[in-house]
């Protein structure tokens, strides 16, 4: 026989040998791993028993694919994936891959010590193998958080959408905690434009500087976000909490081109519907105000709002402004109809009203000191105006405000 043929057989008779040893400890390999997993990892110890069982049993699987890979080295792909088959779903939920990386380097820290006396070959193989295990873990860990990154986005995405259609129910909060939310307390919701190139990660960043964690909707052209006060990040920050309009104007360049609507402050996220809808509503009629700042407040546009037909924007309008005067007096919303009718002229609404300038004045003031609005800037001329409107509709105001009036 050749001295090459010789070689190869002797080599074969050894590799053979090698594999019937490596099958009869392989049971103790295991068995001795699982020891030192209790020795050297605290939290392997104080997981579940059934939990500990699984992960024994992967690192049985690892060694007994190990032995095939040994055996025939170009089945490393689908061995190494084998090993995390015998895993059950719930443990690559329970068990990090940092975790995952430390079942394999004491496994192979066993199996060496076991080998060491059956030759370099046979440590290198070892090694070589571990590598390729490790590479498998890092695949399914990342193949597992893409998969969650997907269903994360997917249930963001109808929870937004439940809040911007009103349609919450009692599973609301269930999907908010599930999207790892911190926000407790106030709420608010910001609609505007999505940018052309729009950077998820960037808004996430910028909440959380702001101290605000955020829910995120792209519906087309439109960007919706979801504020709530975060009692995490305002613990780590160690700041006051701002006030929403301050945050959106830190959002603002988040948002594309065209208007930027914030919605009221709601007590809690469950709330949340109450504000996109203001924001919704202001958002479909921005352009009509030429001056709107970015952002603007949902509020500030209630003539336009009440204008299209939200109801909101009228029952807020009375509410806030009409309701308040006439509880108040009847004087001041008479002086308010006059002054306003006459182009917010001081003397013209005295002479209308047979009373001195002064008490028009007086009158005025008494006006911004119920409601919080200022009849004589333009802007807030035309929402109270408005709110006179639509509170006066139905009732005696109109009339006995014809009443005082004199020809001319």
């Amino acid at each position: 026989m050749p001295e090459s043929a010789s070689g190869g057989v002797a080599a074969g008779s050894d590799k053979a040998a090698t594999l019937a040893w490596l099958r009869r400890i392989s049971g103790d390999l295991a068995t001795a791993t699982t020891r030192r997993l209790e020795e050297s990892l605290p939290w392997f110890t104080e997981m579940p028993p059934g939990r500990r069982s699984a992960v024994g049993l992967v690192a049985q699987a690892g060694i007994s694919s190990f032995i095939q890979w040994f055996d025939d080295p170009t089945t490393t792909p689908s061995i190494a994936a084998d090993i995390f088959a015998a895993a059950p779903r719930e443990l690559l939920r329970s068990v990090s891959l940092q975790q995952t990386l430390q079942l394999v380097r004491i496994t192979v820290e066993v199996v060496e010590e076991r080998v060491a006396s059956k030759g370099e070959h046979l440590r290198e193989a070892i090694l070589l193998y571990s590598r390729e295990v490790a590479f498998t873990a890092a695949d399914v860990y990342a193949r597992a958080a893409e998969s969650r990154g997907l269903w994360d986005a997917r249930l963001e995405a109808l929870v937004v959408d439940s809040i911007l259609t009103g349609e919450t129910d009692e599973e609301l909060p269930s999907r908010i905690a599930a999207l790892g939310w911190h926000g407790h307390g106030e709420s608010c919701v910001i609609v505007g434009t999505t940018p052309p190139a729009f950077d998820v990660d960037h808004v996430r960043r910028t909440a959380r500087k702001l101290g605000v964690d955020v829910l995120i909707g792209v519906q087309g052209s439109r960007l919706v976000l979801v504020l709530g006060r975060s009692q995490v990040i305002a613990r780590r920050a160690d700041r006051p909490e701002l006030p929403f309009d301050e945050i959106a104007r830190g959002l603002e360049p988040c948002f594309g081109e065209g208007h930027v609507v914030l919605g009221p402050t709601v007590p809690a996220i469950v709330d949340a519907s109450r504000s996109a809808r203001a924001a919704l509503a202001g958002f479909a009629v921005a352009r009509a105000w030429r001056g709107a700042p970015r952002p603007v407040e949902a509020d500030d546009l209630l003539p336009e709002r009440a204008l299209a037909g939200d109801p909101v924007a009228k029952r807020t309008l009375v509410e806030r402004i009409y309701q308040p005067l006439a509880d108040h007096s009847t004087d001041l919303v008479t002086t308010l109809w006059a002054y306003l009718d006459n182009g917010r002229s001081l003397e013209a609404t005295a002479r209308e009203l047979f009373v001195h300038p002064n008490t028009v004045r007086y009158r005025l003031k008494k006006v911004g000191d119920v409601i919080g609005w200022d009849a004589t800037g333009p802007r807030e001329a035309l929402i109270l105006q408005t709110a006179l409107i639509l509170g006066s509709m139905g009732s005696e105001a109109t009339r006995r405000r014809s009443a005082i009036r004199r020809p001319r």
